[in-house]
């Protein structure tokens, strides 16, 4: 397998200014001047795989300068630029507009200005090119034999088509004005003095004759609202509105609540049904761990995309063996892609199961939702694919010495880590050395212990005191070993995993907090720990970094050995406040909220783990994805955290208990849905109102206790 399945690792750069709009599984990607370069990861893309790779705009064989490019929505982006003038003139006077939005396909308005007093002859050309490259290919820089196509020109643009294994690809261009050129098309026209010529050019693509998504609902009515602009409209009415005193806080909020909104995925078997993908541009696809963290953090905003993250990935679980695709009986997906020319190691359904937490957090997210008040017919329909799931993880965790669930790729083109840092270096000990599979890490055995926990919640609500009794009992006792084995008490941290011959890979990394979020610490541990996280050599005063500055693998500029993931930060304050460090978790939330202020409110992927003391604005990542969905529901889960708001609706009950860091000022959130409540909350401090809240729903305030303490079951098994 390439490199590609290592997320960010290795892409490209798409040079300084780059715009990314997206609307599904279409996206497209160009230079600030809004053109497109085949040898950059530019292009328009649909389903994984680019169908234009080449779009260059010139006047008078000139390029377009540009001034302005930006994406105004999601799915809609404005370039602005001029053409040179000639010897004599100071200043040029054609000014040329691009107006490029995504929906059934991609539709640029171009708009050339005259500024002067004089007639101008102008010759606009628009030199096309296709190349049907893979996703992965392009991201990567790679160059495959047959990437080609083959073009003529039609009555009203151009043509290009191509295949891709037994996939026969098309993209016309289309702009009834233009007229067929070498290369592309173009356009001869006169411009009068302060006059302006305007032009519509659109891109078609389709594979095996299916296209890009229509709105069938509104046609082609003149004036009507495009599909993405509805779906964005209609997110907005929606999801939880919010104000907030403090304007850099409300504008990360609000950011990333749109961003959010952009990264939903549309099953068109499934009316009614969405998911959240990764992110934006590389990862517009479903995936296990990303999709489900994302979800999750997303649950106070919308938790209709965990429900169909949920719904979607138990679908595709795994029911065979299949070394090469790493799937088995129950497991959860990697990620799914929906490429032309997919490599072997997606196999036919285009998933990859690579990845060791995916699985534990199916069960855990199921959980969640049920406290959220999904349950009833919609759960009892999941419960098989939980119950496998579970299963798989039983399997998997009786082979490992110590019982932990543990990996090993199953094929050599495979990811060698398959935990959250899937970087090949990602797993390392304190002197350098990578550490090698099979490994059993510090994450993954707590979230395998909230999946224990789910389950049994989920049976205990059901009258099923055996399987209660069976979870809660596994719960306890992998409680009990983590903290045996995994604990360095010399150190004062957690090890990042245990190996093959049972030695601790004794790196000192951000997993632990992983470990404070998911209730799997003793105790007594705990205090270390969190000291640990925010000290100096963890803390670098925007967010924890992924490892400390005093390992040998540290550098604060690589993917997964020293640079700050927003996402993770959103969990290890969630895991600080668990345990009562009430202050540094809301020093993490405001450390991350001042991040976003500095890429205009919007948390990327990552950025480098410098410290802030010597670098008073976080430096960005190279090939960061932005906007990425588990960063983009950051910032809103960090709100929960502050808001301490735990709905229990299995009980009938809603906790919540803030403590607004001072400098954040009031919060008004209005439309919370907690089951068949609307709820409208006004916090300040540790103050709060609450309106809408339906009589049987009690509201507590205080927090909510360990979800071991919701059991009944018999002393000792949990």
């Amino acid at each position: 397998m390439t490199s590609a399945w290592t997320s960010g690792v290795g892409a490209r750069s798409a040079g300084p200014g780059a715009v990314t709009i997206l609307n599904g599984t279409t996206f497209a990607l160009a230079a600030a001047n809004g053109d497109m370069d085949g040898t950059r990861p530019h292009g328009f893309f649909f389903r994984d795989t680019r169908f234009v790779s080449g779009w260059r705009l010139r006047v008078n064989g000139k390029d377009v300068e540009p001034l302005a490019g930006t994406a105004i929505e999601p799915y809609r982006a404005m370039f602005v630029g001029r053409v040179g003038g000639n010897a004599l003139e100071s200043e040029s006077h054609v000014i040329v507009e691009r107006h490029r939005s995504l929906d059934g396909g991609m539709v640029e308005r171009i708009v050339v200005h005259n500024y002067s007093n004089e007639t101008f002859a102008v010759t606009v050309q628009l030199e096309v090119s296709a190349d049907f490259a893979d996703l992965f290919d392009v991201k990567a820089g790679i160059r495959r034999a047959g990437d080609g196509s083959m073009s003529h020109h039609g009555k009203d643009g151009l043509e290009f088509s191509g295949t891709a294994g037994d996939h026969r690809l098309l993209v016309r261009i289309r702009d009834y004005q233009a007229v067929a050129a070498p290369g592309g098309l173009e356009y001869r026209i006169a411009l009068p003095p302060q006059g302006e010529w305007v032009t519509e050019v659109a891109i078609e693509p389709s594979i095996d004759g299916r296209g890009s998504e229509q709105d069938a609902r509104m046609g082609q009515a003149a004036g009507a609202a495009s599909f993405p602009a509805v779906r964005q409209r209609e997110w907005k009415e929606q999801v939880p509105s919010v104000e907030v005193a403090h304007y850099e806080v409300g504008r990360a909020l609000l950011t990333g609540r749109r961003d959010l909104g952009s990264l939903r995925i549309f099953d068109a078997a499934h009316d009614g049904r969405v998911v959240v993908a990764a992110g934006a541009p590389w990862f517009m696809a479903l995936f296990g761990r990303d999709s489900l963290l994302a979800s999750f953090l997303s649950l106070s905003v919308d938790s209709s995309l965990a429900l169909g993250t949920i719904q979607a990935l138990a679908e595709l679980q795994g029911t065979g063996t299949n070394p090469q695709t790493e799937e088995e009986p129950g497991k959860i997906l990697h990620e799914v892609r929906l490429g032309s020319s997919q490599s072997p190691e997606l196999g036919s359904s285009g998933a990859y199961f690579g990845s060791v937490d995916s699985t534990p957090l199916f069960v855990t997210v199921a959980g969640e939702l049920t406290r959220w008040g999904v349950g009833g017919q919609t759960l009892h329909r999941l419960l098989p694919a939980i119950d496998a799931a579970l299963g798989w993880i039983e399997r998997t965790c009786a082979k490992d010495p110590h019982g932990f669930l543990a990996y090993r790729r199953s094929t050599p083109t495979g990811l060698a880590n398959q935990g959250w840092k899937d970087s090949w270096d990602g797993v390392t000990f304190a002197d350098g050395r990578v550490a090698e599979a099979p490994l059993a890490l510090c994450e993954v055995q707590g979230y395998v212990y909230t999946a224990y926990l789910a389950r049994a919640l989920i049976a205990q609500q059901a009258g099923d005191e055996e399987t209660t009794q069976h979870y809660a009992a596994k719960a306890r006792r992998l409680k009990d070993r983590f903290n045996e084995k995994f604990w360095m008490a010399d150190r004062g941290y957690f090890a990042l995993a245990i190996d093959g011959d049972g030695r601790q890979v004794d790196s000192c990394a951000s997993n632990m907090g992983h470990s404070l979020w998911s209730g799997i610490v003793d105790h007594d541990k705990a205090p270390q720990v969190a000291r640990t996280l925010m000290s100096p050599e963890m803390f670098t005063g925007w967010g924890v970094r992924t490892l400390s500055s005093r390992m040998k693998a540290y550098n604060p500029a690589s993917y997964h050995n020293g640079s700050v993931w927003p996402h993770e930060n959103a969990l290890i304050a969630g895991g600080l406040m668990r345990y009562g460090f009430v202050a540094e978790s809301q020093r993490v939330a405001t450390s991350l909220m001042e991040a976003a202020a500095f890429h205009d409110g919007r948390l990327p992927e990552l950025f480098c783990g410098l410290d802030r003391s010597s670098h008073p604005v976080p430096v960005p990542y190279p090939t960061s994805c932005s906007p990425q969905a588990w960063a983009a529901a950051a910032p809103m889960h960090l709100l929960r955290v502050m808001l301490r708001l735990d709905p229990v609706l299995t009980e009938g009950k809603l906790y919540l208990d803030p403590v607004l860091p001072a400098e954040w000022g009031k919060v008004h959130l209005r439309n919370i849905t907690v089951g068949d409540n609307k709820i409208n909350l006004t916090a300040n401090g540790t103050r709060f109102h609450l309106e809408g809240v339906k009589e049987d729903l009690e509201v507590r305030r205080g927090r909510r206790g360990p979800l071991a303490d919701m059991l009944d079951v018999m002393p000792g098994t949990a």
